[in-house]
């Protein structure tokens, strides 16, 4: 539950608290707020343990945590084989990579072609940038003007 707190959060946290409530009456508190805790468990496990009962033996090995839609679409791609294959095909539509690479050749960072120094292709490609992959938009290409004109399209040509 407190897993994301750092130790410095925690001292500081130990630090106002004696600095509010004092050291006389810190115990006291702490003893309060671990009860309220306690208690809200207790009524939350009671309340599942209620819906759980009301569902029937069908539902006995029910989570609440398969409520969320994420978690529940996840199991229901696990066990249908069907959906399995959906999202595979789903997989390969995945752009990231492609996108990282068009944003690395752009910026200059990408992988440079391996050349033999001292020759005329080693020299070539120290001069210019790395062609962009087949079937990525060249980003550097000048557009036209738009208000440049162009012939009237015909239907009948095509």
């Amino acid at each position: 539950m407190f897993s994301d707190i750092g130790v410095l959060e925690l001292v500081a946290l130990v630090v106002l608290a004696v600095l509010v409530f004092g050291p006389d009456k810190l115990p006291k508190v702490i003893q309060d707020v671990s009860r309220t805790i306690r208690k809200i468990r207790q009524f939350s496990d009671s309340a599942k343990q209620d819906i759980r009962d009301e569902l029937g033996p069908d539902f006995k090995d029910f989570e609440f945590e398969d409520l969320n839609p994420k978690t529940f679409l996840r199991k229901q791609l696990d066990q249908n084989d069907e959906l399995r294959e959906l999202k595979e095909l789903g997989d390969s539509f995945d752009f990231r990579k492609d996108l990282n690479d068009v944003a690395d050749s752009v910026n200059g960072t990408g992988p440079e072609p391996a050349a033999v120094p001292g020759t005329s292709a080693a020299k070539t490609a120290a001069a210019s940038p790395p062609p962009p992959s087949p079937g990525t938009p060249d980003l550097l290409k000048k557009r036209e003007p738009a208000h440049e004109e162009r012939p009237p399209y015909d239907a009948d040509a095509t």
